[in-house]
């Protein structure tokens, strides 16, 4: 990580200082380098590394590949360490805490509970030890002055047979911790269509969805995302801009036309979760370019698109919330005002009750509003 000092608009504001939102975190993807090596050898899991720094570089190294397959190999090694209740229950305490380090007021975190069953817990152990590591770095956070919500969203893989089962355990938890349900994984071959009962059983229960799609998959995912799954967001949704044509670009401006899906997806405000890094390791964007600049981003955002900012996975990208935020002012000349945007995007999207996402909006508000003010 690069420290958060580094991080500053051209006006002098420290993006590390403003309030944020984080939508779209994976646990297993944001493991520290080091308690990866310290979790490895308590249970004897080989590592690629014996250094942290070494680590976190092959860590990138590996994710470069430019596709979402290699991208996911790296976190057999991340969830291999994840399988005891101290495993889970430590790697969410400091999941937490690093989001608060970051300025982030509230996140989700999404996670795969089906993946860590292979030392004897249960699924419900799982969530549980996930849930105890939460509280206790919300409580780290207060002792340190921050103040943090965190919610969980629980995901099914999309290329196994447990959505239903994984569905049900969301449900009976969603006193405890849960706010909403997700499928990830390998996306292309593996519509959300494939897990209708699921859907419709959450639908039943009233638990919010949000569903991987447009990311290594296009336009169809996509609609299945909308269709099948009832999507409330997309996790990246990037690939959206495929249904948006280019009609011509002169001095005055560049005129597009919406097809049908994007028409529907940004007169619904269903939140776009982008995660500009890992796009460009995914491929996701390589239809438009390989460096951030080419990232449909601004795209989605001029033309209104309720877009919002994530890491989606903090080690294989070596990133965190302020990175991401500079890294797209930086490409696309985004001042405070844009950066706000974004977070009150974010923060109407959360999976909360209405009354919680306005005292969010209004955080956000005055925190951005003292950054101005006291900025430099």
């Amino acid at each position: 990580m690069t420290s958060e000092n580094q991080f500053q608009l051209p006006n002098g504001v420290d993006i590390a200082a403003l309030p944020k939102i984080s939508l779209h975190d994976h646990l297993d993807g944001a493991l520290r380098p080091q308690t990866i090596l310290e979790l490895a050898d308590a249970v004897g899991v080989d590592v690629p590394e014996t250094d942290a720094e070494r680590l976190g570089q092959w860590f990138l190294t590996q994710c470069d590949a430019g596709n979402l397959v290699d991208y996911l190999k790296t976190f057999d090694l991340t969830t291999a360490v994840m399988q005891t209740k101290e495993g889970l229950t430590r790697v969410a305490r400091e999941f937490v805490q690093d989001l608060a380090a970051d300025g982030v007021l509230y996140g989700e975190v999404r996670w795969a509970p089906e993946q860590h069953l292979t030392r004897g817990l249960s699924l419900d152990q799982t969530v549980e030890a996930v849930q105890d590591g939460i509280e206790q770095g919300i409580d780290d956070a207060e002792r340190a002055g921050r103040s943090i919500q965190i919610g969980q969203l629980i995901t099914a893989m999309r290329h196994a047979d447990r959505a239903l089962e994984i569905a049900e355990l969301a449900v009976r938890h969603r006193g405890n911790g849960v706010v909403g349900f997700d499928i990830a994984g390998a996306e292309a071959g593996f519509p959300a269509s494939r897990h209708r009962v699921a859907f419709d059983f959450l639908a039943q229960e009233h638990i919010p969805v949000t569903v991987h799609a447009g990311e290594a998959d296009g336009l169809d995912s996509i609609k299945s995302a909308l269709f099948d799954g009832r999507a409330l967001r997309l996790g990246h949704g990037v690939r959206i801009a495929e249904d948006i044509t280019v009609e011509r670009s002169d001095d005055e401006g560049t005129y597009v036309s919406l097809g049908p899906i994007a028409q529907w997806v940004k007169d619904r405000e269903i939140a776009l979760e982008l995660s500009p890094s890992s796009n460009l390791q995914t491929g996701a964007i390589a239809a438009w370019g390989t460096d951030l600049a080419d990232h449909p981003f601004d795209l989605l955002y001029q033309l209104g698109f309720k877009t919002t900012v994530n890491v989606d996975n903090r080690t294989m990208s070596g990133t965190s919330l302020t990175r991401e935020l500079s890294l797209l002012a930086d490409a696309f000349a985004y001042d405070l005002d844009d950066l706000e945007v974004f977070q009150q995007n974010a923060a109407s999207a959360a999976f909360l009750p209405l009354e919680d996402r306005e005292e969010l909006a209004e955080a956000i508000s005055a925190g951005f509003e003292d950054a101005e003010r006291y900025r430099g």
